[in-house]
């Protein structure tokens, strides 16, 4: 690599690294584009705009340094248990949910990383990337993985997209509130909060609304 580019590269990572904690510590639109470049040391004005364009530019790359990690161990964890041929619906949450929490150990930003996301889940904003919260390829297999496994009415109620959001809702907090010591106990309640999410029964009163509601849009 020559030296420009080791310098491009280096400026890249330190405005990268500099964005992820001010982000997470004063939320994704309470810092500016200035600050992020002030507080990294970067002494090109134009830097930022350069590698990154814009704001959302700038949180893509930070979601990017952190979801090939998480895509492969999701995915690595799914064809475990394809190759398993059991139906087990924790087994699946937890394919869901331990990719991210292995992200509270916070090495290289990766409490951060939780944090942005939470705040993504919490507060998506159509001029920020909020795609990670459902669609990125291995969070579509989970997603056709668990269908089959949940009831008609948890379909319905989009009850797979309200435990991704829960479950990156919750890293995000126990990522903020860290590090901590041990993170088993809390990674195992999660799981199993996300299994009743998405196995809880419809109330009759959700039911007959969801009927009302149907015929509304039928007429």
């Amino acid at each position: 690599m020559s030296e420009t580019a080791e310098r491009a590269t280096n400026t890249r990572e330190s405005l990268i690294a500099t964005a992820a904690t001010l982000f997470a510590e004063q939320g994704i639109t309470g810092v500016s584009l200035r600050e992020i470049l002030r507080a990294s040391g970067v002494r090109n004005t134009t830097a930022l705009q350069y590698h990154f364009g814009d704001r959302a530019g700038l949180l893509r790359a930070i979601l990017d340094k952190h979801n090939s990690a998480v895509e492969v161990a999701r995915h690595t964890l799914m064809d475990a248990y394809e190759a398993g041929g059991n139906a087990d619906i924790r087994a699946l949450v937890a394919a869901l949910v331990r990719p991210l929490s292995a992200k509270l150990d916070g090495a290289d930003g990766g409490r951060e990383y939780l944090q942005i996301l939470g705040e993504l889940a919490n507060h998506p904003r159509p001029e920020l990337p909020t795609d990670d919260l459902e669609s990125n390829d291995s969070l579509l297999r989970w997603r056709s993985l668990i269908g089959p496994l949940l009831e008609p009415e948890a379909v319905r109620m989009h009850r797979r997209f309200v435990a991704i959001r829960f479950t990156f809702i919750e890293l995000g907090r126990r990522a903020q509130s860290g590090p901590h010591t041990d993170d088993r106990l809390f990674i195992s309640h999660l799981i199993d909060l996300v299994v009743a999410v998405l196995v809880a029964p419809l109330s009759p009163e959700t039911l007959r609304l969801e009927t009302e509601r149907n015929a509304l849009q039928d007429n």
